[in-house]
């Protein structure tokens, strides 16, 4: 699962369920969400417990 939050506004820019995500997907998605916005000064990485 990735979960792409803006931490500033608490707002969902994306959610990807998949059984494995290479980092080709991850390009994209973050492409994608940098097309209707601007691209983030940080990314925060969390792969949990």
């Amino acid at each position: 699962m990735l979960t792409v939050v803006d931490d500033y506004s608490p707002e969902c820019l994306g959610l990807v369920a998949d059984t494995s995500l290479s980092g080709e997907q991850l390009g994209r998605e973050l492409n994608r969400i940098a097309e209707s916005r601007r691209s983030p000064m940080m990314i925060v990485s969390d792969n949990g417990a």
